[in-house]
């Protein structure tokens, strides 16, 4: 599922236009953005938890010269399902 058809089935459900199930849906990914973007977790209780996780920095391997290039650290998003989720997964 694309955006645009979570969109379609978010305005379906809701009773809601495209546009205002768009405009929801664009509030929901900026605010998990703005917060992991502090350092703050967002929990949705029975769906999952989004949180940022520190990637250390290490050596790799350049496949096409096999040279050794060092990676930087980085803060990457990460998302665990919830017990809820998952069971239906």
């Amino acid at each position: 599922m694309n955006k645009a058809e979570l969109i379609e089935k978010i305005a379906g459900d809701a009773d809601i236009s495209k546009k205002q199930a768009n405009a929801a849906l664009d509030s929901f990914i900026d605010a998990v953005a703005k917060t992991l973007k502090k350092g703050s977790k967002v929990t949705l209780v029975g769906f999952g938890t989004f949180s940022v996780s520190k990637r250390a920095a290490r050596n790799g391997r350049n496949p096409q010269t096999g040279a050794t290039i060092k990676i930087k650290a980085k803060k990457v998003a990460k998302f665990k399902a919830g017990a809820e989720l998952a069971a239906k997964v």
